[in-house]
């Protein structure tokens, strides 16, 4: 079994690490000279869960069973559950490592909250609700760490407007993050390195509007003018510390989840559900308000949405939801009368925008779980989908959860380098599904007929 370190850099945009930000990337430029790049399309949705764990299983997020960080409970209204390690049912590329006698280190590849075992060891995700509470397998490991690297720190809060404590709390973060990362790399045995850094995720969100000229929002001239660039500089500065301590015989991934893009604004799905008479209230609102403290009419609503990267609409369909009112037999009808319309929704200029909106089946050869009826990318994702209400515009200029610049891209990136091979720096587009059999076969372990074949590459 041959060694492979996998390095997730969470929402890694291509055309900044392959093209704006190349010359300040030394160690990644040599990967990428010696290796085989390009974009990874990511999965519907394209969002931190469920990505990582399709990237790990192969599997759809319609077979996990997962359509995001948060889900319908049942058909209820109001009641929800928040994903985590214990919602994922299905082998893992650690289980398929276990199975052949090797071991892994998995580091922070989300959903891993609460910690769970493994052939090895494992640090919890950024879910991780508090230090407090056990963060790894096997639990003493975390003492382990604390001790001789310092505490965890699982996450930062990044919608705020105290960017210079966005900033600090980022690099302590992520300097966290590689020295426990080296730990395990240097202390505990392993065939499958697997880590995450959510730290560029949250520098895209919290800092795009100061460097991309084209963000409506463009602030130039700040002192967060080069933020940006400089993470990335700086990550590739620590993934040259890890490579450093690999021998001569282990493959390198680094590969992102998805990618970014500035945002454009937020569109409040539910306020315009309620100008198209799909939405009834008892009341109007006096505040802007979540759609749970707004006093819905249900006896008489056809539908609402839930904000977020995209928005997911629901039906409110009689005998299946408590207060139903569209009948079983007119259910298709409704729905592609909505996606009709959703589709047709302009820009706050009268543009032209290039939604997408998709049914759940069309997507996945099963939906387990709970989907939502539709899945709309506004204007191909350049728009947030805002769930609460009561906004003097249905065209929100940020976010409506807080401070955010950017969104996501269904185009995140991977690099692929093997220590034995000079593969000539080609270019070559793959899809998330095809990481999974891609670390397998680099591995020498069987990829399972169900996964997609690796890509040509490998062999």
């Amino acid at each position: 079994m041959r060694r492979m370190l996998v390095i997730g850099l969470d929402c890694a945009a291509p055309q900044l690490l392959f093209e704006r930000f190349r010359e300040r990337l030394p160690n990644l430029s040599e990967l990428m000279r010696r290796g085989v790049y390009g974009n990874l399309e990511s999965c519907d949705p394209p969002i931190t869960i469920p990505a990582w764990m399709v990237m790990a299983t192969g599997k759809t997020p319609g077979e996990l069973g997962l359509y995001g960080f948060r889900h319908r409970k049942g058909y209820s209204y109001k009641d929800i559950w928040i994903a985590s390690s214990r919602s994922i049912k299905v082998k893992k590329l650690w289980d398929y490592v276990a199975e052949a006698g090797g071991s892994s280190c998995v580091y922070a590849v989300p959903p891993s909250y609460p910690p769970y075992p493994v052939g090895g060891c494992l640090v919890s995700c950024f879910i991780t609700p508090s230090v407090e509470r056990d963060y790894t397998y096997p639990g003493e490991l975390k003492r382990e760490l604390e001790g001789a690297v310092g505490r965890y720190i699982p996450d930062v809060e990044f919608r705020k407007e105290d960017k210079r404590s966005i900033l600090k709390g980022v690099y302590e973060m992520t300097e966290r993050h590689f020295d426990m990362i080296k730990y395990l790399i240097t202390h505990k045995p392993w065939s499958l390195f697997f880590l995450v850094e959510i730290g560029l995720d949250r520098i895209h969100h919290a800092f795009w509007k100061y460097f991309d000229e084209e963000h409506h929002l463009y602030q130039p001239g700040t002192e967060f003018e080069t933020v940006v660039e400089d993470y990335y500089a700086y990550l590739d500065g620590k993934i040259g510390e890890l490579l450093k301590l690999l021998d001569g015989e282990t493959h390198i991934l680094i590969v992102s989840d998805h990618g970014a893009k500035r945002m454009k604004g937020a569109f409040c799905i539910n306020s315009w559900l309620e100008e198209e008479g799909y939405l009834k209230l008892r009341r109007p609102l006096d505040r802007i308000s979540r759609l749970e403290e707004a006093d819905v009419d249900w006896s008489r609503t056809i539908a609402w949405g839930w904000g977020g990267y995209y928005a997911r609409v629901f039906i409110n369909v009689e005998g299946r939801e408590a207060k139903g009112v569209v009948p079983k037999d007119e259910y298709e009808d409704v729905r592609e009368e909505l996606r009709r319309k959703l589709m047709g929704i302009k820009g706050p200029s009268g543009e032209r925008w290039e939604t997408r909106v998709y049914k759940p089946e069309e997507l996945y050869p099963i939906c387990r779980g709970n989907p939502p009826d539709l899945m709309v990318y506004f204007d191909n994702l350049y728009w947030r989908s805002a769930g609460t209400m009561g906004h003097r515009n249905i065209y929100l200029p940020e976010n409506d959860t807080g401070p955010d610049d950017a969104v996501h891209d269904k185009y995140g990136l991977y690099i692929y380098y093997d220590p034995r091979r000079d593969l000539g720096g080609r270019r070559f587009d793959m899809t998330i599904y095809e990481v999974a059999p891609l670390v397998l076969r680099a591995m020498d372990l069987r990829v399972p007929r169900d996964m997609r074949r690796p890509p040509d590459f490998i062999d």
